[in-house]
């Protein structure tokens, strides 16, 4: 093969988007991107799209891509958290292009770690993705192995009607963002895999083009945000449950559930969404799972969470 190696750039966002698009469909990801949708991901904080990110060309042609996040700060395990992302166009595959991408950006996540986070241990993270989906022998072959698994839900609208909404529950406001990441932040804190969220992070999450703030929901005290629901939309049609919490404070008041059962009423009253989607931890220590099937949500399938931890000298 004559492949071109370079990285993913502004002018790339179409052809990326249609790779990505072919693979939610072909993978199931049911990960659906527009181009504008990506060019923000160029964007994001502490993201260098010449070394983070790898696009394979053959001729004109975008064959295969690599993304690399690396945490701003250690997970609650103490980790320096990596997340490799990509994926290859089904007719170029058993080629060897994935290796290559896995090859690449495993070293910059090193490289990476040791200077942003000397001395901590570093996860390599990657999504597994369906069961048998070909990634998975390859992240097996390389050392990875499961850590995770994550149940993916949805509730059609309007769907069965829930209970009146809780007076404690008020619309999202853009100057209350801070006091959400706040609240996030704390309500994370022991969460497997999560990190704080920088300011910088978190304006770029809420000023996004996909963020929803008129179904997102708050319960506060005050100045102080108790528990949150933000939402998105990336498909049309289908409004995406990007983050529940409650200050771990004020947990045991039905707080979530109250601002879930507010952005639900609110997406149904709407009209512009036929289902609410999200996805949750399948060993959540807070009992999530089941709060979402109390309000109409239903498992729709499973995906696994690989990864491998490397105590970088």
């Amino acid at each position: 093969m004559s492949l071109r190696w370079t990285y993913l750039d502004t002018p790339d966002v179409v052809a990326w988007s249609e790779l990505t698009n072919l693979l939610a469909t072909v993978d199931r990801t049911e990960e659906f991107y527009a181009p504008e949708d990506l060019a923000e991901e160029l964007e994001e904080q502490d993201f260098d799209r010449v070394r983070d990110s790898i696009a394979v060309w053959d001729g004109d042609r975008l064959v295969g891509y690599g993304q690399l996040r690396l945490s701003a700060a250690l997970t609650a395990e103490g980790y320096v958290r990596a997340n490799l992302d990509g994926g290859v166009h089904p007719q170029w595959r058993a080629r060897g292009i994935g290796t290559e991408l896995m090859d690449r950006m495993e070293p910059r996540a090193r490289a990476l770690s040791a200077q942003r986070h000397p001395g901590a241990p570093l996860q390599l993270r990657s999504s597994g993705r369906l069961e048998g989906d070909p990634v998975r022998p390859m992240l097996e072959h390389r050392g990875y192995s499961v850590v995770r698994y994550f149940t993916e839900m949805a509730r059609p609208l309007p769907g069965t009607p829930i209970a009146a909404t809780d007076p404690r529950v008020e619309p999202y406001r853009p100057d209350l963002a801070d006091a959400v990441r706040l609240a996030h932040n704390d309500a994370f804190a022991t969460h497997w895999g999560s990190t704080a969220q920088t300011v910088e992070q978190w304006t770029h999450m809420v000023t996004s083009r996909s963020f929803r703030p008129e179904t997102s929901r708050i319960v506060r005290d005050g100045d102080v945000v108790l528990a949150y629901v933000l939402t998105a939309q990336w498909v049309p049609r289908e409004l995406y449950v990007s983050l529940v919490g409650t200050r771990q404070s004020a947990r045991g008041g039905g707080l979530a559930r109250a601002c879930l059962a507010g952005t639900v009423a609110a997406a149904a009253a709407s009209g512009d969404y036929d289902v609410v989607e999200l996805e949750v931890d399948s060993v959540n220590p807070t009992g999530a799972g089941e709060m979402y099937a109390s309000l109409g949500f239903v498992e729709t399938r499973t995906t696994a969470t690989y990864a491998k931890v490397e105590q970088l000298d």
